[in-house]
């Protein structure tokens, strides 16, 4: 089988969450699955093999699953980007709006080496709000936005056109809704 059917077997959705009339596209049941997990990886890596990359920035919390592994496979620094008030050092925000609402997410002052080439991973792309706000982050740290990359883009909602556009930089996924 191959990796796309087996995350859209693996990836169920949850209706009406985290409102009413939202779909879910809950990513934790291919956690149960070492062999598809690894393979999520690979492929996740796969496009930033011999590429400069300097470090990869995940977002709380299902970004950081698989972030972190993406960073240990290519043998670069793990950036955590999460929630308002979860950080402990000095930090730097940046408030955005989600298809049902507002964030902030938030980063330490010092995650960020100038000129850094940053690949941004989280694991599902909608209206590209969150990215596009982890972005704005590392800009403002002197770090360049290499691209995105996720496990599923809801193509539909057109975030994977805007991040591209604004980035002018690459944006991968594994499977499309």
């Amino acid at each position: 089988m191959q990796l796309t059917d087996s995350l859209k077997s693996l990836i169920r959705d949850v209706p009406d969450f985290p409102k009413p009339g939202i779909v879910f596209k809950d990513i934790t049941p291919l956690l149960n699955d070492p062999q598809i997990a690894r393979e999520v990886v690979e492929a996740l890596a796969a496009p930033y093999y011999g590429k400069e990359v300097d470090a990869i920035a995940a977002i709380e919390a299902r970004g950081f699953l698989f972030g972190f592994l993406l960073a240990q496979e290519l043998k670069v620094p793990f950036i955590p980007i999460r929630k308002e008030g979860k950080l402990p050092y000095k930090k730097v925000t940046e408030k955005y709006a989600l298809e049902y609402g507002t964030a902030i997410i938030e980063m330490h002052e010092d995650a960020v080496k100038k000129d850094w080439q940053v690949l941004i991973h989280d694991d599902l792309l909608a209206t590209g709000g969150t990215a596009n706000a982890a972005a704005q982050l590392i800009q403002r740290l002197g770090g360049k936005v290499l691209g995105f990359s996720f496990i599923v883009n809801l193509e539909f909602l057109k975030g994977r056109r805007m991040l591209e556009r604004k980035y002018n930089c690459t944006t991968g996924y594994l499977i499309e809704y």
